[in-house]
C-alpha cells in the first residue's frame, strides 16, 4: 500500500512537492475555492451530491450511500481512464475532499490499487484551509512591505506592473481581487472571486515571495469590491513604511478613461454605476453628472469626480489609517505612459539599494 494520509499542515508546507491536485468534491464546491492548481475530479457531480445529501437527511446514511456508491465507482472509472491512463507509475497525487474523506478516499483508493503513490489531506479542505489561514498570517508578519499610495488615477497600479517587470516582488490585490477597488471599480465581464477563493489566491503569492526582498503592494481600504483584505495584512500594511506617487490632473483622468473604457463606450453603464453615489452626493450633483455624460461630456465629469468625491475620501482615509503617510518619500510621475512608469521604478528601486 501507498496511500499516505498527509496532515493539513504539512500539506501546506509541501503543496510542490505532488505531481497532481486532485480536488474529489463537486464542481460548484471547486469553483466556490481550491488548492491552488488543483484539478477537479468529482466522486460525485453537484446534481448527485444534492440526490444523495438529501437522502441521507430524510431516509438515512445506508441508503444514501448504498445510492451513491455506483455514482461515485462510474464517475472515478470515468476520471481514471481519462486522466491517469497515461501517468507514470511514480505520479504522485494529493487528493482531497470537503472534510470526512470519504469521497476522496473512495478516488485514492483506487489510484493507491492501481500502484500511485498517493497523499490524502486528513480533513481535507476545511483542514487545509484553517492550516493555509494560519501560515498566511505567519508570512504576512516575515514580510518587508512597502506601500505605495497616491489618489485615484495617479498610476498606483500601473507602477506596481511596472515594479513586477523590473523584477521587484509585488501583491497586487486588486488584480487578485478582479476589482479596482471604488464604487466604479467593477470589471466588466469578470466576476469577483468569493472570500475563500481571494485568501487562497493571496496565499498562493505570499508562499513564493522572500522575506529578505520588499514587497510592494497598493494602499487598499479593507474591502477590494466585495472581498475583504485579510486582516493581518491590512494592519500590517497599515503600519509599513510608506512612498507616495502622483500623476497631473490631466495625465489622471485619461489614464481613468483608458483603465474604464466600458464606461466612455457605454454612456449609459455609467450613468447606471453613478446612481450609486446618489446618497454621498445628492440627487441634483448625481444628475447634472449624468447628463453630461449622455452629452458625452465624460472627462468633465471625470475631472469632477476626482476633485470633490475621491480624492478627498482618500486622502482623509490614507491620514487616518497610515500613519507613515505624511512623510513618505514623494514620486512625481511625468505623465501615464509605460516609459514614464518604467522610469519611476527604476529610481524607487535605485533609491532603496538597488534591490529589485
Amino acid at each position: 500500500m501507498s496511500l499516505t494520509s498527509i496532515p493539513a499542515q504539512q500539506a501546506v508546507a509541501e503543496l510542490e512537492r505532488f505531481d497532481t491536485v486532485i480536488d474529489a468534491r463537486s464542481e460548484a464546491e471547486h469553483a466556490l475555492d481550491h488548492l491552488p492548481g488543483a484539478v477537479n475530479w468529482p466522486t460525485l457531480d453537484d446534481a448527485q451530491r444534492v440526490e444523495v445529501g438529501t437522502l441521507y437527511k430524510q431516509v438515512g446514511a445506508f441508503e444514501a450511500r448504498r445510492l451513491g456508491a455506483p455514482m461515485a465507482a462510474a464517475n472515478i472509472a470515468r476520471h481514471i481512464a481519462r486522466h491517469a491512463a497515461d501517468r507514470p507509475r511514480d505520479w504522485h497525487p494529493l487528493v482531497y475532499c470537503w472534510r470526512g474523506g470519504k469521497r476522496s478516499g473512495a478516488l485514492a483508493i483506487v489510484l493507491d490499487q492501481i500502484g500511485f503513490k498517493v497523499g490524502i489531506i486528513e480533513g481535507g479542505y476545511k483542514a487545509f484551509r484553517a492550516a493555509m489561514l494560519a501560515d498566511l498570517e505567519r508570512r504576512v508578519a516575515q514580510l518587508n512591505w512597502r506601500v505605495i499610495c497616491g489618489t485615484t488615477g495617479s498610476g498606483k497600479t500601473r507602477l506596481l506592473q511596472a515594479l513586477a517587470r523590473q523584477g521587484a516582488q509585488v501583491l497586487d490585490l486588486e488584480a487578485l481581487a478582479c476589482h479596482r477597488s471604488s464604487v466604479l471599480g467593477a470589471l466588466p465581464g469578470q466576476p469577483q472571486p468569493s472570500q475563500k477563493g481571494f485568501d487562497t489566491g493571496v496565499w498562493n503569492v505570499l508562499r513564493r515571495l522572500d522575506p529578505a526582498r520588499p514587497v510592494f503592494v497598493e494602499s487598499e481600504s479593507r474591502k477590494v469590491g466585495n472581498v475583504s483584505v485579510p486582516q493581518g495584512l491590512i494592519d500590517r500594511m497599515r503600519a509599513s513604511p510608506c512612498l507616495v506617487v502622483s500623476l497631473p490632473d490631466a495625465q489622471r483622468v485619461a489614464l481613468l478613461m483608458e483603465e474604464y473604457p466600458n464606461f466612455v463606450e457605454s454612456p449609459t453603464a455609467f450613468c447606471e454605476r453613478l446612481d450609486v453615489l446618489t446618497e454621498l452626493r445628492g440627487k441634483a450633483v448625481v444628475s447634472a453628472w449624468k447628463a453630461d455624460v449622455m452629452e458625452g461630456r465624460i472627462a468633465p465629469v471625470v475631472e469632477d469626480l476626482l476633485r470633490s468625491h475621491y480624492d478627498p475620501a482618500y486622502l482623509q482615509s490614507i491620514q487616518r489609517n497610515f500613519p507613515a503617510f505624511a512623510n513618505a518619500p514623494r514620486w512625481s510621475i511625468d505623465d501615464r505612459s509605460a516609459v514614464a512608469m518604467e522610469r519611476t521604478a527604476t529610481a524607487i528601486l535605485a533609491a532603496m539599494g538597488n534591490c529589485p
